[in-house]
């Protein structure tokens, strides 16, 4: 079996299904208080991703900027659309104390209300969509090169731990059934790695077009950092909690630099 598709299925499992099984143990486990760092440390990875890999690698092709620019432009606001159509982000806000995690503005309307089947499986249809898509992001990184795919997938690892910790608080609230919850959100979790395996065959076909599916790949990461994460970093802190911020945000961009200069040694 070709090597890449082998690196491209373990990374997209690993960043589907062990990001659900990491955001089990911060959610439901003594690490629930570290929530807000996930947050940072994720938006940190995306930035550096989008702006420090994915687009440098998609700028050093033959493709002019006068196309790739516009390209971003266009999936910025695709993503934009996904996401009213609910399709892209669910489940990032958390909201402390006894408060539980809503997802969007239409589930804040009745907090006290019966929990709703029908928005857990808006959920789990957006996750779906959103793990799938994610998959032919980290496969098209991985064909252009195998230290940005390393990069892209722990990208995304990072940013859908917080992702999933809310989705599997809605579906806790719906069902009372943590098991179930952890099993439905896995699952959707493993359209990652089919999504990396069609993209693979899909870059393949199109390997002329990489270029774009890295401005697409950037737009979907700054998307996610500038429309989800950051939000909910803004709300007013004291000093000391915004310096924790701003390192878990730097620390999220190292990690992202040394695991592409680790990669790139070997």
């Amino acid at each position: 079996m070709n090597m890449t598709l082998l690196a491209i299925l373990a990374a997209t499992l690993l960043a589907g299904v062990g990001s659900v099984w990491l955001a089990a143990l911060l959610g439901f486990g003594i690490l629930a208080r570290y929530t807000q760092h996930m947050l940072s440390l994720a938006a940190g990875a995306l930035l550096a991703t989008a702006f420090m890999h994915l687009l440098p690698e998609a700028f050093e092709s033959q493709v002019s900027a006068d196309q790739l620019f516009p390209t971003l432009l266009v999936g910025l606001i695709f993503f934009f659309l996904l996401d009213k159509a609910e399709l892209w982000h669910h489940g990032h806000e958390h909201h402390h104390g006894h408060d539980h995690a809503h997802v969007h503005a239409h589930d804040h309307a009745d907090s006290q209300a019966p929990a709703r089947p029908g928005g857990s499986w808006a959920i789990l249809t957006g996750d779906s969509v959103h793990c799938f898509g994610d998959g032919v992001l980290i496969a098209s990184a991985f064909v252009a090169d195998m230290r940005l795919g390393v990069v892209a997938a722990l990208a995304v690892l990072m940013h859908e731990v917080p992702h999933h910790m809310g989705d599997l608080a809605v579906l806790r609230q719906a069902s009372d059934n943590r098991r179930m919850a952890l099993v439905k959100v896995s699952l959707a979790g493993g359209l990652t790695a089919l999504g990396g395996v069609v993209g693979f065959f899909l870059v393949a076909q199109l390997e002329a077009y990489l270029p774009y599916f890295l401005a697409i790949a950037s737009s979907s990461f700054l998307y996610v950092a500038l429309a989800d994460l950051i939000p909910q970093l803004q709300k007013k802190l004291s000093a000391r909690e915004t310096l924790a911020q701003i390192v878990w945000l730097a620390v999220g961009m190292g990690m992202v630099t040394l695991a592409s200069s680790l990669t790139h040694s070997h």
